[in-house]
């Protein structure tokens, strides 16, 4: 873990640096996912040029701010809170009736459009939190929560997340909460997902990192029901791990 650390530092402070760059801006939840970035973007650009920018709604937990604002606190870095709350409402009241999930895309792109607006005041890098294991299960909302100019997690599993965050010295409460993206009183990832986090990660790397086929995972002991969902969720959600497509018309 400790050579990840590094190559994951050394990515953030590079790649800043390519994209024109000497800042970063963080959307912080109080979750282990953005609390790891919080603190190797601290190492790789210094305390002084990371701001952390807290977002809440008014159905959020008050722990998720409390939580954030101790990592602010452990890192001494720069911090905002802007309450989303009349921004998503404002819309919201046009709307007759409004899905949990579509009012959680929305609450996602208003964060990001904050996000991008005080980047641009502070001419620094939106840098991203999504996790791998996120990513392939299309778990995150488009040019939502997974938009950013860099993202030093995006291959790591959130297993790997949590080793990872343990040795860079994020509280222990935190790593060990429930992961929620915090949409909804009581609402936590792995209860939408279906499934454990511990227990897709090990398929995930052995269906995607080790390229095992369906008869080999089911030697391994996995359930067929189990490898179906995960192979159909990675399936469906491969157009949000690509950019746009844009039709050729050559000359």
């Amino acid at each position: 873990m400790n050579q990840i650390k590094k190559t994951l530092i050394d990515f953030i402070r590079t790649e800043t640096a390519n994209a024109g760059f000497g800042k970063a801006v963080i959307g912080l939840s109080g979750g282990v996912d953005s609390a790891l970035v919080a603190f190797l973007a601290t190492e790789a650009l210094g305390k002084a040029n990371v701001l952390a920018v807290m977002m809440p709604y008014k159905t959020s937990s008050p722990d998720s701010l409390s939580d954030a604002k101790l990592i602010v606190d452990m890192l001494g870095i720069r911090y905002e809170l802007v309450d989303i709350t009349t921004m998503v409402d404002a819309y919201l009241m046009k709307c007759s009736e409004v899905s949990p999930l579509r009012k959680g895309n929305i609450m996602a792109r208003q964060r990001m459009i904050v996000l991008y607006d005080i980047s641009a005041r502070e001419n620094a890098i939106v840098v991203g939190t999504s996790n791998k294991t996120e990513i392939l299960l299309g778990y995150g909302t488009l040019f939502g929560d997974t938009a950013c100019g860099i993202n030093p997690i995006g291959d790591l599993y959130k297993t790997d997340v949590w080793r990872l965050a343990e040795e860079v010295g994020v509280p222990k409460k935190i790593i060990e909460k429930h992961p929620t993206a915090d949409l909804w009183q009581g609402q936590t990832d792995e209860q939408e997902l279906g499934f454990e986090y511990k227990s897709v990660d090990k398929l995930l790397r052995t269906m995607v990192d080790e390229k095992k086929n369906e008869q080999e995972l089911h030697a391994l002991g996995f359930e067929k029901e189990f490898i179906t969902k995960v192979q159909r969720l990675i399936a469906k959600n491969e157009f949000k791990r690509r950019t746009p497509l844009i039709a050729r018309l050559g000359k």
